[in-house]
């Protein structure tokens, strides 16, 4: 069940979260003195909702670019909180998540030991508005704070130009109704980004007023752009109050700021998440922040930041930034090339080795259930590739050949007619939910650990080699009791095996 949610700040997911309590209602814009946040301090708000299609087959709108390690050991998200985490600059991290990732991200904010915030969209309705529910949380507590908003999928590579560009922002934004937006110096008419026009100055300057922007010209213009000395990147992150915002949001864009408030009052807390009221939020209209206020207002300023950032939005950009040979292939995983230059190549876990051969300006991408081959210049044009996966109804633009849930993940080995074999994985202290199938009858194989499992009226414990038999129509419920992961061989039998055959009646995760 839920709870009404008071602006205070909300704890990561814990590995096994207790069951949600009773109801109370709270009035979501109260002060609450004891999380009363400073306004010298900058709230971290992250943006972490997209999908990530170009970036297909490793990215999928449930595991999305945003939530995987391309460039280091830790996800670009993890990244992303991390260059905020000295606390005597910045609040703790506010997350705006989509619904299907929550159980991701929290737990790696819990890995990363980051007390992030999560805030739930009900559904994408763009950037303006979810950076309005993060701004009338913060104004819960204290209006004049300042709020730093990224998106969670960018690679920046110099973070001391990244704290020198936001303590420039800070300066201007702090007791000011001014929108900062940080401008990356181009490094040449590139046409795959918007742009941000600088008032001319005739000198040298941290910070200028903003003169226009202009969405992803074409080449001669972008040259021109570039000729010009004016132009920035538009890298998408912007500082400024919370108040500040919700002021401009409330001139500009009224319905939106109206329905957001509203959406925020009626929030409650979920587990160790909140929840704005879906039905007022989805009559926000549908709008990024550029279009919806800063290409509006008058108080807009940019300032110029040169720290290797990229948006990291195609396979041709994870080449760019990516170490290289002799050759200018950019390798990873289990590669094998002759006479091959200039080319990404990337092997996965569970993916076939790549053999590459007199090639040129390729993008070789190879996982468990699918390869992708694109020449380097028309990498933008994968998302054309998941809108076929879509129309025919395929499910690998949504999950890769490993499924991520609350309680660990399941792999599907083999798949028939009215049978098919998964691999579970089961985290130590986790359990699934107490759960029945109408279709399906299932057999549980033990392969490493000890399971727990409810079956009907029994509860039995099972270890390694033992298995145990679960008809159709019977109440059951799988646990880890043990201290390292579960490994389970499910078979399942019947007319039916779909994920939507399954009546829970208890659930850790919020799921009934």
């Amino acid at each position: 069940m839920a709870t009404k949610v008071r602006n205070s700040r909300a704890k990561t997911t814990s590995r096994k979260p207790a069951k949600p309590t009773t109801s109370t209602r709270v009035k979501t814009r109260s002060k609450n003195a004891g999380n009363k946040v400073s306004s010298q301090g900058i709230w971290p708000v992250v943006l972490s909702g997209g999908s990530g299609t170009r970036l297909w087959p490793l990215s999928r709108s449930m595991y999305p670019k945003q939530l995987l390690p391309l460039v280091g050991e830790h996800s670009m998200l993890s990244d992303t909180v991390s260059r905020t985490a000295n606390r005597d600059v910045f609040e703790a991290p506010l997350i705006i998540a989509n619904e299907n990732h929550r159980f991701i991200i929290a737990e790696q904010m819990r890995d990363a030991k980051q007390n992030a915030t999560i805030i739930l969209e009900p559904e994408g309705r763009n950037t303006a508005p979810a950076i309005a529910l993060a701004a009338e949380h913060i104004a819960g507590s204290d209006p004049e704070a300042l709020m730093l908003v990224m998106p969670s999928d960018h690679v920046i590579a110099d973070e001391a130009a990244f704290g020198e560009a936001v303590t420039i922002a800070a300066g201007i934004c702090r007791g000011s109704e001014t929108l900062v937006t940080f401008g990356i110096k181009p490094e040449g008419p590139e046409t795959g980004y918007g742009y941000i026009e600088a008032s001319a100055t005739g000198r040298a300057s941290t910070s200028y007023k903003v003169k226009r922007f202009t969405e992803k010209p074409d080449q001669k213009t972008a040259e021109e752009f570039i000729k010009s000395g004016n132009f920035y990147w538009n890298a998408g992150i912007f500082m400024f109050s919370a108040a500040a915002y919700l002021k401009a949001l409330q001139k500009f864009q009224p319905d939106m700021k109206s329905a957001v408030a509203e959406a925020m009052n009626a929030a409650q807390t979920d587990l160790d998440f909140i929840r704005p009221e879906a039905e007022a939020f989805r009559r926000a209209p549908s709008d990024s922040i550029d279009y919806a206020v800063i290409e509006k207002t008058d108080k807009a300023t940019v300032v110029p930041v040169n720290m290797g950032w990229s948006d990291l939005g195609s396979w041709s950009a994870l080449w760019e930034i990516s170490e290289k040979d002799a050759n200018g292939n950019a390798l990873s995983g289990d590669a094998l090339l002759h006479e091959t230059q200039n080319s990404l190549v990337r092997v996965e876990a569970g993916g076939p080795a790549v053999a590459a051969v007199g090639v040129d300006g390729l993008i070789i991408t190879s996982t468990a259930d699918a390869v992708l081959v694109t020449a380097k210049d028309k990498a933008q044009d994968v998302k054309f590739i998941v809108d076929q996966l879509k129309a025919a109804g395929r499910e690998e633009h949504m999950f890769h050949h490993v499924v991520y849930r609350p309680w660990g993940s399941y792999q599907t080995t083999d798949l028939g007619e009215r049978f098919q074999t998964k691999r579970l994985v089961v985290k130590p202290g986790a359990e699934l939910s107490l759960q029945k199938h109408h279709h399906r009858a299932e057999h549980w194989i033990v392969v490493q650990g000890t399971a727990k499992v409810t079956r009907g009226e029994d509860v039995i414990t099972l270890y390694e080699n033992q298995s145990t038999y679960i008809p159709m129509g019977t109440k059951h419920r799988l646990e880890n009791p043990g201290k390292i992961p579960l490994h389970i061989i499910e078979v399942q039998s019947g007319s039916y095996l779909g994920e939507d055959d399954i009546i829970r009646f208890e659930d850790h995760y919020g799921r009934v």
